[in-house]
C-alpha cells in the first residue's frame, strides 16, 4: 500500500525459526480458538489506541512529522472502530452456517464453519504504521490466529512503540512483534507461516509473494498504484476542490488511496485548478511556511526528481527543501502523460491535473494503465456513475468523495491486479484469515444396496435419475 522502500539493517537478526515454532505451540494448544480469547484481544487493541494515543502521536510526529490530530484521525481512531466492530460481531461470525443440499445427498446435513489458519505474519508499512498493522491484526485475532507482526524499520519510533505496547495489551505468547528489515520478513516467510498479510509497494509485494511461494503460503497483498480522479463538467467544483485537497494533503500525500492525478473535463479544468489553489492556501493558513515532511531522503529525492523533470505548468508550489526533507503542496497542470510524475505512483503532496474532452477519454486513459487501488468520480450524473462503475476496474470506487471506503467495515477493502490481491475489513478480514471448512454429515441408515457395485441395470437407471 504505497511506494517501495529500500531496507536498512536493524540490529541483530531475530531467530525466526524459534519465534514461529513458539507460536505454533501456542496455537496447537487451542488457546486462541475460544471466543473469549478473541474478544479479549480485540478489546486490548481498543484500549491500546485509546490509552496510548499521546504516545502514538509522539511516535508519528518523530517518524513522519504528523500533527497529533491527524495521527488520531488516521492511525488511532480507525483501529479502535475496527476492533469494536469485530468484537460486537465475532460470536456471530464464528457460528456454523447451514447449507441446503441436493435431493440426491439426502438424508444429510451440511454446513460451513470457519476455523483459524494458524500463524499469520503481518508486515506493516511506514506510511500508517499503526492502522495498517492493527487493522490486519484485528482480522487475525478475530479469526482465532496467532500472529507475528513485522513493523516497518523506516518508522523506527513507531516500530519500537508497537514492540513495547503489543505485549502489554494482547496475549504476549500468541501475538508477538519482531523488529527488523526486509531480510527478517523473508526469514519469517521461510518458516512456512500459514498466511502472510503484506501492506506496501508493488515491487516489494512481488518479493513477498516469491518468498511465500516455496511453502505455498497464501498472501494478502495490499499495494498501491496511481488512483485517478475523474471530474465531469457538472460537478460541484467548490466541494470537489475541498475534498480532493483534504485527501491529497493528509500525511503529506503519503497515502496509498490518495488521489494520484486528476482527469478533468476541459471546460472546467481551469476553474477547478483555481479552487484547488485557493483551498490549499486556506487549509495551510497558519501552518509553517515550510513544505510537507517526507519520510526519508530516498523518497524526497524521488519527489524532487518528479518536479525537476516535469513539463507541466506549476499552478501552486513546486519547491522542495533537502535540508528539511519537505516538499511544497504542488499542483501541476498539463503534465506529459509519459513523464515520471504520470508513470510512477506519486506518494507525496504533488497533484497532476490533465484536461480531457469527454468521459470516454477519461475512461480510456485509466483503462490503458495498470488497475488502481481506488478510483474516484466527481459528478452529478447518474449515467456517468453507471459508466465508471461498469467500465473501470479498480480495487474500490468512491463517488463524490475520497478515502472513506477504508473506514467502512461493512465494505471489503483491497486491490486488483498490480494494486493487490485479497480483501479485508470487518467480516471480510475475518473470512480472509479463516479457512471455510465444508462439513457434510450422513446417518448410517438408509444405505441402499444399489449404490454399490456390481451395478445392475436397474441400479444404473436409478443412479442416472438421481445424479
Amino acid at each position: 500500500m504505497g511506494i517501495d522502500q529500500g531496507t536498512e539493517a536493524v540490529g541483530a537478526r531475530v531467530d525466526a525459526r524459534s519465534v514461529v515454532a513458539d507460536l505454533r505451540r501456542v496455537y496447537a494448544s487451542g488457546r486462541t480458538r475460544p471466543v473469549q480469547w478473541r474478544i479479549a484481544q480485540l478489546a486490548g487493541i481498543e484500549r491500546l489506541v485509546v490509552e496510548r494515543e499521546s504516545e502514538i502521536a509522539e511516535a508519528l510526529a518523530e517518524d513522519l512529522g504528523r500533527s497529533a490530530f491527524e495521527s488520531w484521525l488516521m492511525d488511532a481512531a480507525p483501529p479502535r472502530a475496527e476492533a469494536a466492530y469485530a468484537r460486537a460481531r465475532v460470536r456471530r461470525w464464528m457460528r456454523r452456517r447451514l447449507r441446503p443440499l441436493p435431493v440426491n445427498q439426502m438424508p444429510a446435513v451440511g454446513w460451513v464453519q470457519n476455523e483459524p489458519l494458524g500463524v499469520v505474519l503481518i508486515v506493516g508499512p511506514w506510511n500508517y504504521p499503526f492502522v495498517l498493522t492493527l487493522n490486519p491484526l484485528v482480522a487475525a485475532v478475530a479469526a482465532g490466529n496467532c500472529a507475528v507482526i513485522k513493523p516497518s524499520e523506516l518508522t523506527s519510533a513507531s516500530s519500537r512503540l508497537l514492540a513495547r505496547l503489543i505485549p502489554e495489551y494482547l496475549d504476549p505468547d500468541a501475538v508477538v512483534v519482531v523488529e527488523g528489515d526486509g531480510a527478517v520478513t523473508q526469514d519469517l516467510l521461510a518458516q512456512g507461516v500459514d498466511h502472510c498479510f503484506f501492506t506496501g509497494g508493488t515491487e516489494i509485494g512481488r518479493k513477498v509473494m516469491a518468498g511465500a511461494a516455496p511453502h505455498l503460503t497464501p498472501v494478502t497483498l495490499e499495494l498501491g498504484g496511481k488512483s485517478p480522479v475523474i471530474v465531469t463538467a457538472d460537478a460541484d467544483l467548490d466541494v470537489t476542490a475541498r475534498r480532493i485537497a483534504w485527501a491529497k494533503l493528509i500525511n503529506s500525500g503519503q497515502t496509498c488511496m490518495a488521489p494520484d492525478y486528476l482527469l478533468v473535463e476541459r471546460s472546467v479544468r481551469d476553474a477547478l485548478v483555481d479552487r484547488l489553489v485557493a483551498t490549499v492556501d486556506e487549509f495551510r493558513s497558519g501552518a509553517p511556511a515550510a513544505g510537507m515532511r517526507i519520510v526519508n531522503e530516498r523518497q524526497f529525492d524521488r519527489l524532487a526528481r518528479y518536479l525537476a523533470a516535469t513539463r507541466a505548468t506549476v499552478a501552486l508550489g513546486g519547491g522542495a527543501d533537502p535540508a528539511t526533507l519537505t516538499v511544497e503542496p504542488t499542483v501541476l497542470v498539463g503534465p506529459d502523460p509519459d513523464e515520471p510524475v504520470m508513470t510512477e505512483e506519486v506518494f507525496g503532496p504533488i497533484l497532476p491535473v490533465l484536461a480531457v474532452d469527454s468521459l470516454d477519454e477519461a475512461i480510456r486513459f485509466v483503462g490503458a494503465r495498470p488497475k488502481p487501488l481506488s478510483a474516484y468520480l466527481f459528478s452529478r450524473s447518474a449515467e456517468s456513475r453507471r459508466r465508471v462503475l461498469a467500465e473501470l476496474s479498480a480495487g474500490s470506487v468512491v463517488v463524490n468523495h475520497l478515502l472513506y471506503q477504508y473506514a467502512a467495515p461493512e465494505l471489503p477493502f483491497g486491490g486488483v491486479g498490480a494494486s493487490g490481491m485479497g480483501q479485508y475489513g470487518g467480516r471480510w478480514g475475518f473470512e480472509a484469515l479463516s479457512h471455510r471448512k465444508s462439513v457434510l454429515v450422513k446417518p448410517f441408515k438408509p444405505d441402499p444396496r444399489f449404490a454399490y457395485p456390481p451395478y445392475t441395470d436397474r441400479a444404473v437407471a436409478i443412479l442416472r435419475r438421481l445424479f
